[in-house]
């Protein structure tokens, strides 16, 4: 049933056709050859169609992203972003659609929330899916403030309870027609979702289905779309690579997926990878183009009579790549407020590429202002609360906001060096178990440490006080009546999952105050007379053993 697909990389500008063979596949091998489609009992005959997709995903509020990425929106919408000569028809129309598959939104700051709405809006994006930071702040707070949206928000595997307002915002497919083209769209929510909010307590219950029963609401819509006539069906997931990979294996009937939340990057199509064949023997693409905006996925895509894919082009922009749109710049400002100049940054140290297995020079100088400023012992945040890194130059407080969007509150607690050790243990175990080195570890001021990157085990730890004195901590036998101040936010310092579990702590917290780690790092920055260097010191080492 199936056909050669042929695949244009325009990474590096090189056509490299292939046959790809399915279970169904009859033919030739050769990959230019045109073959003939073959007809089901079920199958859906349409007239062959040329999609382009502007694929957008964990962009996590980075809205100066947004205003670069506004720009890439404007030329695709005139049809000069990608050159399609190489695998679309010049006598037959283009249909163009823009997605997003979940986590554009991030944090508890409304004016942010607000802000990648409206982009959203002007943007024209046609749908997103539900992803887990869409719910960072309460849900029935956001619903109301993108309750005026132009795009539609799906989620098929997810039923909220009657109080919780995302049953006003929340459908489970659409049909979107182009150029009397039909394409079902989809959407599936993260089903992990629990792990990852911070207020899960005050969010009227989700009702999320594990992957089985997301599997069979998937499969439900997918017959309804096809009895409508739809044979171009495309899934904005927000699970996960793993369950995508799984899904377009074991689905049939789907043709893209466009996922997100694990951050995964392909570059180009990778059989086995983001390239995989339904039950039914078709082709389905798979795409992510990892976080932060820092990526666009403009796929264009030919699709035979069956609404089978028949060719690629794999296009990967790169959001930095196009200037800031001066249109978005001041729409986004007259919702937030122009921004402060605060400081200069003169030499910034790269992100490693683990910023969740690795010492994090960026974590290193927030924390060092927060120990500095709050005066405490320590200071300890989490790896993935640092969304993006400090750039050389001028840096104010828009760019600071960026950097540390989530809108958690700094806290003031005390702990006992038993607690520390522990958490820093059990933080370095589950981080090193996961491929991913999710959900990352503990980044510190004040504190060295030492670790295994085979087995997570914590091999010393040592308390550096304010006269730079080292003290050797003993981490086979932390005591429990040696305490230390520790500068934090109230995520890192409650969550069992992803922070250092001390909800008992934080309820008797020295101070807690109502903003997050930017608004201490822009006092900091007010007070240095000469460019701050950011550069890692040491602080986390790694060794393997």
């Amino acid at each position: 049933m199936i056909h050669g697909v042929s695949i244009f990389n325009n990474n590096n500008n090189l056509w490299a056709a292939k046959s790809l063979k399915s279970p169904a596949f009859k033919g030739d091998s050769n990959p230019a050859q045109n073959y003939t489609a073959v007809y089901g009992d079920d199958e859906i005959r349409t007239n062959p169609a040329q999609l382009s997709l502007f694929h957008m995903h964990d962009f996590h509020g980075q809205n100066i992203m947004m205003e670069k990425a506004y720009t890439a929106i404007r030329e695709f919408d005139r049809g000069k972003l990608i050159h399609q000569d190489d695998v679309f028809n010049k006598d037959m129309p283009i249909d163009r659609l823009k997605l997003c598959s979940g986590d554009m939104f991030l944090g508890e700051d409304l004016k942010e929330v607000a802000v990648v709405n409206e982009f959203l809006n002007m943007s024209g994006i046609l749908a997103d899916t539900v992803g887990n930071h869409e719910c960072d702040t309460t849900v029935n707070i956001f619903a109301d403030i993108v309750k005026d949206r132009k795009y539609r928000f799906l989620g098929a595997n997810m039923h909220p309870t009657a109080e919780n307002k995302m049953n006003e915002v929340l459908s489970n497919s659409f049909i979107a027609e182009v150029n009397g083209n039909k394409y079902g769209i989809i959407g599936l929510v993260p089903i992990d979702m629990d792990v990852h909010l911070k207020r899960v307590e005050e969010i009227p219950p989700l009702n999320i289905s594990e992957i089985d029963g997301s599997i069979e609401y998937l499969k439900e819509d997918i017959k309804q779309l096809r009895e409508a006539g739809v044979n171009k069906i495309i899934l904005l997931s927000h699970l996960g690579i793993d369950h995508e990979q799984y899904i377009a294996q074991n689905v049939s009937d789907i043709d893209v997926i466009l996922g997100g939340h694990t951050h995964d990057f392909f570059d180009s199509v990778k059989e086995g990878e983001n390239l995989f064949y339904s039950p039914k023997g078709e082709p389905v693409l798979i795409m992510q183009v990892g976080r932060d905006g820092k990526y666009i996925g403009i796929p264009n895509i030919k699709f035979n009579e069956l609404g089978q894919i028949s060719q690629i082009q794999y296009n990967v922009v790169e959001t930095d790549d196009f200037p800031r749109n001066l249109v978005a710049k001041k729409v986004f400002e007259d919702i937030l407020g122009a921004p402060e100049i605060v400081g200069k940054i003169g030499y910034a140290e790269k992100t490693p590429e683990d910023k969740y297995g690795k010492e994090n020079p960026h974590c290193d100088f927030m924390l060092d202002c927060l120990r500095s400023e709050l005066k405490t012992d320590i200071a300890i945040m989490n790896s993935a609360n640092m969304r993006t890194q400090f750039d050389e130059g001028n840096i104010d407080t828009r760019d600071l906001h960026l950097i540390s969007p989530f809108g958690n509150q700094v806290v003031i607690i005390e702990a006992s060096e038993k607690e520390i050790v522990d958490s820093i243990k059990r933080r370095l175990k589950v981080t090193m178990a996961n491929q991913f080195h999710r959900p990352g570890i503990l980044q510190v001021s004040g504190l060295n440490y030492t670790f295994s990157s085979k087995t997570g085990e914590l091999k010393s730890l040592s308390f550096i006080d304010k006269d730079n004195v080292v003290h050797e901590i003993d981490i086979d036998n932390p005591r429990e009546d040696k305490m230390y101040t520790i500068a934090t936010d109230d995520f890192c310092a409650k969550s069992e999952k992803s922070g250092m579990n001390l909800q008992h702590r934080f309820d008797n917290a020295i101070a807690i105050y109502d903003y997050d780690k930017d608004a201490v790092v822009a006092d900091y920055m007010r007070k240095q007379t000469e460019p701050v260097r950011i550069v890692s010191d040491g602080r986390i080492t790694i060794v393997e053993d």
